[in-house]
């Protein structure tokens, strides 16, 4: 490949990435999608109709994933939830940090994003200290206690986090294969819990939400996978994923991704700072959220409602920095991407952030009785 020719790919790599995160940011407003109001709507009303979107929204992005790789579209070993050192008390601390977070701050990094796309200054706000957190904890201080006390704790999985390769190591067989029933079971599972429910089936948004969501999974992975992918770089000959901050195929994820856009942002004329998956994707979601709000006229500018309100968006945004980039991602990074990798890091870190949601509501009831 000519270096011409792979600029042009990696224009059309952050193209299709900003397309498909903004179709995201566009679901989302329209649909209320949420894994906070989800949990909410569980905990406080008994309602599970919002829960069911987002396992049918897993269990769609899981079949695509599967299928990609069984048909070899795709290197399931080539992502950040593959590989064998299962950091599982950073996932599930992390995670519990991350999901008690999100209550406090009114939703997690997407809602966040989606938010500041219809008008909101309190997410605006999040979204800044929970870049600066998330910062801190990838290579600032928080990093060196990160790496010091919870990383620590891990034990190795022959053939990698993901269940379907770890099998295979064991057991043998083609972990491909395996990997597709298994998607085809669990994912193909929840897409039909959800649509067991008749309230689900009712609403053309709860269609909208659960397939089209785990659907923008789908081709996140396509275009980081497999579009993005060029077997010889132009000039170092290796093989590379384009436009990646991690070097490997990527998903949506918006903990650290806040992070890198703030980077970007500050770091604008150093030519060493390129635009990448994450930081497109994030502008991605806002211009969707925003593009939705003024379609149905739903954009208002919001504010704090006092000092209280203001103090528990900062606190509930700091949690979700550090524990986003402790556990490895957030409820989209591992709730919705890892998870169709059928990743166990990724299982300890969703039961985490459930973990710390419900304390969060705990907060909350405390503060109302309080109050």
């Amino acid at each position: 490949m000519e270096p011409a020719d792979f600029q042009q790919l990696k224009s059309h790599v952050l193209w299709a990435a900003f397309a498909a995160s903004a179709v995201f940011g566009f679901i989302t407003q329209r649909t209320h999608f949420c894994t906070m109001g989800a949990i909410s709507d569980v905990v406080n009303m008994g309602s599970w109709v919002r829960m069911r979107m987002w396992g049918m929204a897993v269990g769609v992005a899981m079949i695509g994933f599967q299928l990609m790789t069984w048909l070899g579209w795709i290197d399931p070993t080539q992502t950040i939830y593959a590989p064998g050192r299962i950091i599982w008390l950073s996932a599930l601390v992390g995670g519990a940090l991350f999901g008690f977070g999100m209550v406090l701050a009114s939703g997690c990094g997407s809602k966040t994003l989606v938010r500041i796309g219809t008008g909101s200054l309190k997410a605006l706000v999040v979204f800044f200290v929970m870049g600066f957190a998330a910062f801190a904890t990838m290579r600032g201080i928080l990093a060196v206690v990160r790496v010091r006390t919870v990383d620590q704790v891990a034990f190795d999985l022959p053939g990698g986090s993901a269940v379907p390769a770890a099998l295979s190591a064991w057991a043998g067989g083609d972990a491909s294969m395996l990997g597709l029933l298994m998607g085809l079971v669990v994912g193909g599972g929840l897409v039909l819990w959800a649509l067991a429910n008749a309230e689900f089936r009712a609403s053309f948004n709860h269609w909208l939400a659960g397939a089209g969501i785990g659907l923008v999974i789908v081709a996140m992975w396509w275009i980081s996978g497999h579009l993005g992918f060029v077997p010889e770089h132009p000039e170092t000959l290796d093989p590379v994923y384009v436009a990646t901050n991690s070097g490997r195929m990527e998903a949506l994820t918006f903990t650290a991704p806040m992070a890198y856009a703030l980077d970007w942002l500050i770091h604008f004329s150093d030519t060493s700072k390129l635009l990448t998956i994450s930081v497109v994707s994030v502008a991605g979601v806002v211009v969707g959220a925003f593009v939705q709000a003024l379609w149905e006229r739903s954009f208002r500018w919001e504010g704090f409602r006092d000092t209280q309100d203001t103090a528990l968006h900062i606190v509930g945004a700091l949690c979700m920095g550090v524990g986003g980039v402790t556990a490895m991602g957030c409820t989209v990074g591992q709730g919705l991407s890892g998870l169709s990798t059928l990743s166990l890091t990724s299982m300890i870190a969703v039961a985490g952030i459930v973990l710390g949601a419900l304390g969060g509501f705990r907060l909350q009831m405390w503060l109302l009785e309080r109050g």
